[in-house]
């Protein structure tokens, strides 16, 4: 497999998005039973995003494994009168080490400019928390041949100033490939990570070039081998297969050599 960028380590993430019960802590464990046992070895990092009603008993449950774990999602500002919504800093102390902002889902659902993303993404530094920063295009306009205007447009107006590579991700979603089972070809998704990866090191240097570039959009067992394997592709940012411990270790695997 090659990264196209040194030797950054990738990261293959699991989105439980609004799915989960407390039965689905043993899926979890799980995972952290094989990435701490028998893929203790492998050169790959492993996150999951329960739903926030399940973060704290997830982290219990699975405490000292090497499997970590973030927010879906968080609030802008740490506390306040922002009834259901969830802070950074609330997410830290249920014990995540990252959250995810800017999802094509928040952007769709809840109406989430670039702005807002932004925004944070701030709150995601200011707990201490690593901002896994979603961007990607709608079909209309992949269709439309402005699928890298979008994406560029959405890294600029959405990752701050202070991201680094050790407190940011970005993960490229084509949106019309989340929970579709369509996927772009390696050369598409190759071309979309190589301009973020130019954009990414023109405007914050050698921490741009070393930051770690998830691809997300329908990634499953039988397709992760060859897209993990696209250059500048650091790992994955996994949907409905990282619900079962099986599928998402399976992805996980397509680092094996």
């Amino acid at each position: 497999m090659t990264s196209g960028v040194g030797k950054i380590r990738p990261l293959v993430a699991g989105n439980w998005k609004m799915n989960g019960l407390k039965a689905g802590l043993r899926e979890a464990e799980a995972v952290r039973d094989a990435v701490a046992g028998p893929l203790a070895g492998l050169a790959v990092d492993t996150l999951l995003a329960p739903p926030a009603t399940l973060l704290m008993a997830m982290t219990t449950a699975c405490s000292g494994g090497g499997l970590t774990f973030a927010g879906q999602d968080c609030h802008s500002n740490a506390s306040g009168a922002h009834t259901g919504d969830v802070s950074a800093e609330m997410l830290k102390e249920a014990g995540a080490t990252a959250v995810i902002v800017g999802h094509s889902e928040r952007r769709a659902d809840h109406a989430e400019t670039d702005a807002v993303v932004r925004a944070k993404a701030e709150a995601a530094y200011r707990a201490g928390l690593i901002a896994i920063i979603c961007v990607g295009e709608t079909i209309g306009e992949r269709k439309a041949g402005e699928t890298l205007a979008v994406v560029a447009r959405q890294l600029a107006q959405s990752v701050p100033e202070a991201a680094t590579a050790a407190n940011t991700v970005i993960a490229y979603e084509p949106v019309w490939a989340i929970g579709t089972g369509l996927t772009p070809s390696p050369g598409d998704v190759a071309e979309v990570h190589g301009a973020i990866r130019r954009d990414l090191t023109e405007r914050f240097g050698a921490n741009g070039h070393e930051m770690r570039l998830l691809y997300g959009g329908s990634v499953k067992p039988d397709n992760a081998k060859v897209l993990l394997a696209v250059d500048n592709v650091n790992g994955a940012l996994v949907g409905g297969a990282s619900l079962k411990a099986s599928d998402f270790l399976a992805i996980v695997r397509a680092y094996e050599s």
